[in-house]
């Protein structure tokens, strides 16, 4: 499906009307991310379970 011109330069309007809105609370986030420890089990133990149900799920078949 092929957008007309002007449906692209609408959705390109949107697009950076909202990262600009966002933009306050981004800058906050990143600065605040910085300064706080890293927390990689809690990453980790989701990603490992759905890891291993996508393996399960392709050996079902």
């Amino acid at each position: 499906m092929e957008f007309s011109l002007w449906e692209n330069l609408l959705l390109g309007v949107m697009v950076l009307g909202v990262i600009l809105w966002m933009r306050p609370g981004i800058k906050s986030a990143a600065h605040l991310s910085k300064h706080s420890k890293s927390d990689w089990k809690s990453l980790l133990l989701p990603l490992s379970f759905v890891i291993i149900f996508v393996v399960f799920l392709i050996a079902m078949v």
